[in-house]
């Protein structure tokens, strides 16, 4: 008989070449994969079918193994894999947000493009290629939307989306002009630069026409967005393989926000006399900053004993804002996180000029580095780590929850080993931010039960964190969209928490709190009830999520 072991790892291998081409885009970095040569995305009603085909195969033959006797770290894997399937079932068939969401056309039409803007230059013949190929796809992308979207659309989503695409055309062409320029020539580059426009040209018509097209069919939409109980169980107990049920997620985020405000109290008393620091004089001085602050929370946590630091690990840096990602930064975040196949190459985060009025997140990056590295290094570093585990398994994304809470749980570990005691405006805002984390349990739940509108939970997020209006759209129109997401962060990080207690009550003096954190960061595309048991051998909470996805109808 063949080894279990063997034959899941082939399966993996298998469904993961087909996820990298199947996968919808989304503005979410940890998402992000390296799609095959000549891609282009295809969500007409064929392709969809042979989605849902192929995900009955590879289903199929995982439910086939026969895993009786196998060592854990098998069976964590053909879990792993069982968690990836649900979500490919999550995307068809219960969130179904391409016969449900104008704003997945969106992301479909223009991320796709985004995310070939990312890397820093050259624009190689072949980069350029891609970039003009798939920039003329958007025609074909925006018709197959008006054939699935017809009869099935939400009219909160379409709205969402008009306003998305209000200048999204203006936007693209002052992104593509800007980039025309740089394109290589070379076999298959599409003409170049006069390749690019005519393709951009062709895409500004089409996403003029599909706005338009939903502005006349808005008012006959249904006026349901949120996925349900039923459907949000789905996510929360197949997919994240979490052991807790909805009611007690709203207890456990409520609970974080009354600790949070209670910190960030405190630390707006104790540090009352002290002001907002001055900002960079310019981008580039933002820049220069930010290599030096890498390398010293690099050697804080050397110092301190936290978490190991290769020399082969890449760097994550700062770069100003190019003029032709600049117009389309609104997609996603402006981060370029990296790939499997290039798990060296640095990840940079693209800044703006700096200024008072930028983005809650934006300001309090310019004002202290720090506070991004805190939380997108994080990913950064984990991500490259996982990408060289010695399991292929686990080398991929599987649900937010483990990447997310790692990254927030992080965060105040920061605060509490003392990297902020120089700044007192940073640990105040770390202390806001966990305030905005919390809250996104509370409205991510709401959103998906229906108990909250679009725009009431902006006020929400907008009104208690508080943050600027602008953020508190995006993000609620994300969460809606994506139910799930918001509460990984808040969730994720409890689940760090409890994993690391467990150990020292489990280790007691043997616990080696650096050696735990590096244990983390490679297993951090494993959700946190298999690390657990996996880890510590405890597998209630793996058989807790699967009692509850039991309960599913």
């Amino acid at each position: 008989m063949a080894d279990a072991g063997k034959l899941l790892r082939d399966l993996a291998e298998r469904f993961w070449e087909w996820r990298v081409a199947t996968a919808p885009d989304t503005s979410d970095d940890i998402t992000r994969v390296e799609r095959p040569p000549g891609w282009t995305p295809d969500w007409s009603p064929a392709a969809v079918a042979a989605r849902r085909e192929a995900w009955r195969g590879f289903d199929a033959e995982l439910r086939a193994l026969d895993l009786a006797g196998e060592p854990v770290e098998v069976r964590v894997d053909a879990r792993l894999m069982g968690s990836a399937l649900a979500r490919v079932r999550w995307e068809l068939d219960v969130l179904a947000a391409w016969r449900r969401n104008p704003c997945f056309y969106v992301d479909q039409a223009l991320v796709s493009v985004y995310n070939l803007l990312l890397p820093p230059p050259p624009f190689t013949a072949e980069r350029s290629a891609s970039i003009v190929r798939v920039l003329g796809a958007i025609p074909s992308v925006l018709g197959q939307a008006r054939e699935n979207l017809e009869g099935h659309a939400a009219a909160p989503f379409a709205r969402s989306a008009m306003a998305l695409l209000d200048d999204a055309g203006e936007r693209l062409r002052a992104a593509m002009s800007a980039l025309a320029p740089l394109l290589e020539s070379g076999k298959g580059s599409g003409g170049t630069g006069k390749g690019l426009l005519e393709a951009t040209e062709a895409a500004v018509e089409a996403l003029d026409g599909f706005n338009r097209w939903l502005g006349e069919r808005v008012g006959s939409f249904a006026s349901e967005t949120a996925v349900g109980a039923e459907g949000l169980a789905f996510f929360l107990h197949r997919v994240a393989l979490l052991p807790y049920g909805a009611e007690r997620l709203r207890a456990m985020g409520r609970q974080e926000w009354d600790r949070a405000v209670a910190m960030e109290a405190t630390l707006r008393h104790r540090h009352r006399d002290a002001g907002d620091p001055p900002l960079p004089a310019d981008a580039a001085a933002l820049v220069e900053g930010e290599a030096a602050d890498e390398r010293a929370v690099r050697a804080f946590y050397v110092d301190r004993g936290l978490l190991s630091q290769p020399d082969t690990l890449r760097r994550y840096r700062f770069a100003e804002m190019p003029a032709y990602l600049a117009p389309l930064a609104w997609l996603g975040v402006p981060h370029e996180i990296g790939v499997e196949s290039r798990p060296d190459a640095d990840a940079f985060r693209y800044v703006e000029q700096p200024r008072q009025d930028l983005p809650y997140f934006e300001l309090a990056a310019a004002r202290d580095p720090r506070t991004q590295i805190a939380h997108e290094g994080v990913h950064a570093q984990q991500l490259a780590l996982s990408w060289r585990h010695p399991d292929p398994v686990r080398r991929r994304y599987y649900d937010s929850a483990a990447n997310e809470g790692i990254a927030f749980y992080h965060e105040e570990l920061m605060l509490q080993s003392g990297l902020f005691d120089d700044a007192p405006h940073s640990a105040v805002f770390v202390a806001n931010a966990m305030r905005l984390r919390a809250l996104r349990v509370e409205v991510d739940l709401a959103l998906a039960l229906g108990d909250l509108t679009l725009d009431r939970a902006a006020d929400v997020l907008a009104e208690a964190v508080p943050m600027d209006r602008a953020t508190a759209w995006e993000e609620a129109v994300f969460f809606s969209g994506n139910p799930g997401q918001g509460l990984s962060y808040q969730i994720g990080k409890l689940q760090v928490l409890d994993l690391l207690a467990t150990a020292v009550r489990g280790q007691g003096e043997a616990f080696d709190l650096g050696a735990f954190h590096d244990r983390l960061w490679l297993e951090g595309n494993v959700p946190l009830s298999l690390q657990r048991w996996e880890l510590l051998g405890l597998a209630d909470h793996i058989e807790e999520a699967d009692r509850l996805a039991d309960g599913i109808a």
